[in-house]
């Protein structure tokens, strides 16, 4: 089996089921959706007319999916220190971030740990992340396969 090398600053000996990854908080508001909205192409009005997604039966205005699956995976390659070494990574989005027209808007909050140990050859771990926003989680069986130092 051929191993892709990676820079990751995380050794695979160094981890066990259970380590917990630092958690961290990502601020959401009005402006960054405007921002992601630019650089991905993706202007549904549901995130940015609150009118619009009213009318559609949303509460407000809500993050873009694809943008709350980015900032939750940063908690993953933060820790590891490269992000090539993400091997697989995958959602399911249960719950939209809904974003208030304020100076606060949302937060989501990310938490990960390893859950198993996958490969000694390949150096690989699953890790599983809890993204939280408003009380609610927003992304479900959120998993990353990483290759580890």
């Amino acid at each position: 089996m051929t191993t892709l090398s990676t820079t990751a600053k995380i050794r695979y000996e160094d981890v066990e089921v259970g380590t917990e990854l630092p958690a961290q908080t990502f601020p959401v508001t009005r402006a960054t959706l405007v921002r992601y909205a630019g650089a991905s192409g993706d202007f549904n009005p549901i995130h940015w007319n609150e009118k619009f997604a009213k009318e559609v039966g949303l509460p407000d205005v809500i993050a873009h999916g694809m943008f709350t699956m980015a900032e939750a995976i940063r908690v993953v390659t933060d820790w590891v220190g490269d992000p090539a070494a993400v091997a697989e990574y995958g959602v399911r989005f249960t719950k939209p971030v809904v974003v208030p027209n304020d100076d606060e808007g949302a937060v989501v909050e990310v938490s990960a740990k390893v859950a198993a140990k996958l490969d000694d050859d390949a150096r690989t771990v699953r890790v599983d992340l809890t993204a939280m926003s408003a009380g609610q989680k927003v992304l479900g069986m959120s998993r990353a396969v990483v290759r580890l130092a």
